[in-house]
This record gives C-alpha cells, sequence and structure tokens, in this order.
C-alpha cells in the first residue's frame, strides 16, 4: 500500500515534465531542498538556457559593437523575426499577424487607438468585472481619452449572484441585447482571478456578429491553454510572456492583429521608426511606408537583450508543443484538484476555478475563509516551502505549469496547507 507521497512520485516517474530544463528556487524551509513552486501565473521560472543564451549576445555587443548590428551570431537588426514565427505558432496565428514587442497594456493602448473607435450610439467598452486592474484603468483612460464618461462608458460583467464565475450564455445575450451600444468587447482569455478559460470562439463570434470590434487579453492564456487566433477570427489580441512563457519579470509582450485588418485601407495608427517597410529603414525618409502585416504597430526598434529570454523561451515551447502541454496540465491539474477536494472538505476553504477541465487553464484558484490570503501564502512559503499566489483579500492562487511542475508539489499543497489551516470539524 503506497503512501499519498508515494503514489505522487509514482505519477512523476511516469508523467515527467520538463523540470530539468529550469532553475528551480531552494525551499528555505520544510523537508525538501526545492520549493514546490505553483506560482507560474505570476512569474515563470527561468529556463537553464537563458542564461548562456543572453550571455552570448551580451559578448557580440562587447565583441562587435556597432557592427552587431549585421554581424551578430544573431544579428539585431532583423532580430525580432527571430520570435515571430514560434510566437505565431503559440497562439495560433500567421507570422503576418504577429510581433512581439512592448509590454502587454502599452501593446492595449496602441491596439485600442487603432480599434476603439467610438461612434453615435456605439460607444460602450465591456469588460469583465474581475478584470486584472491594468485594463481596468487602460479601458477607462481610453474612454476619457474619447471625452467620455467612463463610469457610463465601460461595462463590467458580473457573475450570476452566488456565482464566481462567468457564463458564455450570459455574454452572448448581452451582445445580443446591447451590442448594437458596444464598440469594444475586451476580455481576458483565462481569467486572473478565478482561472476560468472564457469561450473565446462563442464569444468571438457573438461579439463580432453584433458589430462590435472584439479583442482579448491574454496574459494568462498564452503558453497555457491551445490558441487558434486566426480561425477564431478574433480582431486583435495581446499577451505577456513573464508567466506561462517564463520570459523573466517585464518581459516583452505579444500581439495579434488579424489579417482582414492588414494591408487595406490604413488603420489610425501611432507610428515610429520600426514601423516602416524595413527595405526602406535606412533611406531615412520623413514619410513612413508600413508593410502589410502587423508589423506597423511597432514603433522602436527592439531591444535585444530583452528579447533573448522570450526567444528562448518560445524554442522550448515548439520543442515540447502546446498540445503535449495541455494535456500534462489537464492531468495535472486534475491530480491537485483531487488532493484539494479533500483538504477542503472539512476547512473554510473553496476551490472557486470551474471544475470542468475545459474551462480552465493549470489554474485552481482558493478561496479562504478565515485569515488573509497573504499571510496564508508567506505561512506557505516559510513553514512549508511552497510558493503560491496570493490576491487579496481572499483568493490563494496555484498553479500547477506543466513545463515543470510535478506531482509531488501536488502533493505538498495540499499537505501543506492540511498543517497549514485548521480544520472546522
Amino acid at each position: 500500500m503506497h503512501t499519498p507521497e508515494e503514489e505522487a512520485r509514482a505519477h512523476d516517474a511516469t508523467d515527467p515534465g520538463h523540470r530539468h530544463l529550469f532553475h528551480v528556487p531552494p525551499a528555505e524551509a520544510g523537508r525538501y531542498p526545492e520549493v514546490a513552486y505553483l506560482a507560474g501565473n505570476s512569474l515563470g521560472l527561468q529556463p537553464r538556457a537563458t542564461r548562456d543564451e543572453l550571455l552570448a549576445d551580451l559578448d557580440d555587443w562587447r565583441r562587435l559593437g556597432v557592427e552587431g548590428h549585421l554581424e551578430a551570431g544573431r544579428p539585431w537588426l532583423p532580430y525580432h523575426e527571430l520570435l515571430t514565427a514560434p510566437a505565431a505558432r503559440l497562439v495560433g496565428a500567421l507570422p503576418t499577424e504577429t510581433v512581439v514587442m512592448n509590454s502587454l497594456t502599452v501593446n492595449l493602448h496602441l491596439l485600442m487607438v487603432s480599434f476603439y473607435r467610438p461612434a453615435g450610439e456605439r460607444t460602450r467598452i465591456v469588460i469583465e468585472d474581475s478584470a486584472f486592474p491594468s485594463d481596468s484603468y487602460a479601458v477607462r483612460s481610453q474612454a476619457r481619452f474619447h471625452g467620455l464618461d467612463p463610469d457610463a462608458t465601460v461595462v463590467r460583467l458580473k457573475p450570476r449572484p452566488g456565482e464566481d464565475t462567468l457564463r458564455t450564455e450570459d455574454v452572448v445575450d448581452l451582445l445580443a441585447r446591447e451590442g448594437h451600444t458596444v464598440a469594444l468587447l475586451l476580455l481576458g482569455g483565462v481569467n486572473y482571478l478565478t482561472g476560468e478559460l472564457m469561450d473565446i470562439p462563442a464569444i468571438t463570434a457573438a461579439g463580432r456578429a453584433a458589430g462590435a470590434v472584439v479583442g482579448w487579453d491574454l496574459a494568462h492564456a498564452a503558453g497555457n491553454v491551445p490558441l487558434a487566433l486566426h480561425d477564431w477570427d478574433v480582431d486583435f489580441a495581446a499577451w505577456c510572456s513573464y508567466k506561462y512563457l517564463n520570459s523573466g519579470p517585464g518581459a516583452l509582450a505579444g500581439v495579434f492583429v488579424h489579417e482582414r485588418h492588414l494591408g487595406g485601407p490604413a488603420l489610425p495608427r501611432f507610428e515610429g521608426w520600426w514601423s516602416t517597410e524595413a527595405a526602406t529603414r535606412f533611406e531615412m525618409t520623413p514619410v513612413s511606408r508600413p508593410p502589410a502585416t502587423v508589423e506597423a504597430w511597432q514603433i522602436s526598434n527592439p531591444p535585444i537583450f530583452a528579447m533573448g529570454p522570450v526567444r528562448t523561451s518560445l524554442e522550448l515551447f515548439d520543442s515540447v508543443g502546446m498540445p503535449a502541454l495541455r494535456a500534462r496540465s489537464l492531468r495535472l491539474t486534475g491530480y491537485l484538484e483531487r488532493l484539494l477536494d479533500e483538504v477542503t472538505a472539512d476547512r473554510p476553504l473553496t476551490v472557486v476555478t470551474p471544475r470542468d477541465p475545459a474551462r480552465r487553464g493549470c489554474q485552481l484558484s482558493v478561496r479562504i475563509g478565515v485569515g488573509s490570503a497573504n499571510e496564508l501564502t508567506k505561512r506557505l512559503r516559510h513553514e512549508h516551502g511552497v510558493i503560491a499566489d496570493a490576491r487579496e483579500p481572499d483568493i490563494v492562487r496555484f498553479a500547477p505549469v506543466p513545463l515543470y511542475s510535478t506531482y509531488h508539489d501536488c502533493w505538498r499543497v495540499a499537505d501543506a496547507l492540511a498543517a497549514t489551516v485548521e480544520a472546522t470539524s
């Protein structure tokens, strides 16, 4: 008869991930040398390849100076193109629809310059009530920029009373009833707080049928769940790369614009040196000639040493593949869910993430009924070597990332919660 811990070890033996490709922080407490790291939905771990590959780019700067633009091992002038194809594969897009640039909220603003065009009665922006605060700030500031009252312009979708997550049919119903007033629908593909995976194709179809522009914030979806942005007919999307994409704190972000918006009558757009055709860039002419690709949304020349870690990570995703990662994610998250069911049964803890595996990524959010989320995560770390993520006042998020998390990590989470949160009976 195996103990629960031995069963977790056995699962790891038959269903290993790719933990060996990452640096896992040492534990400062508990019985194990490494932490059980379940905060990859906030900041991913560092791939082992990142340091050496970044140092190689730095060495080219030391060795070549300005000539590195054309003579570096990975020449800097076209460096961003190394990221385009793997980023496109990751989100289900064409290379002409995909570019890596800037940071997430900057990209959302640049995209809304083009795609949020309020006119007549079609002025409203629809987001989810539990949108990440940065998205809320961004859309409210866009409304103000257009001379509109953000309180009247921004519609915040709330779950039904007594529920924690949105229902697709409620979003679709709102669009059917009030879509003629909606200029922009901008939702999170996976909700940062609850871990709910939205039905992106169904909601996109409903939004476009209502005449609205449909954009998606994929900060918690890219690298977490399979995406098919081109086939789903999404207008635009943006995502960061420091969570599931493991590219480092504040890493560069990605942008998607559907090909139907490329190359035709020009959308309003901010431009800079990198917005013009690469072949004409050094002609130094005063008028931009943007390409018929999403690169027309670029403004500044790309930061090479920030792009390096993104390139390293995208190559890793290419080598493993999202289908394999999603399959392991379903197994690993389901295993953690079963363990949490046992722990929460007699404790003031409730899993608020949808139980249907098709409606979530690799995150399970737990609402705590007593105490502070921050205090609980501190105890998990300092007493048990378990790193999770708190969202005050009462949500603790656990993300068993299929690339590097293990079944034993999941067991350690359940064991630590059982030891830390007192049973009620």
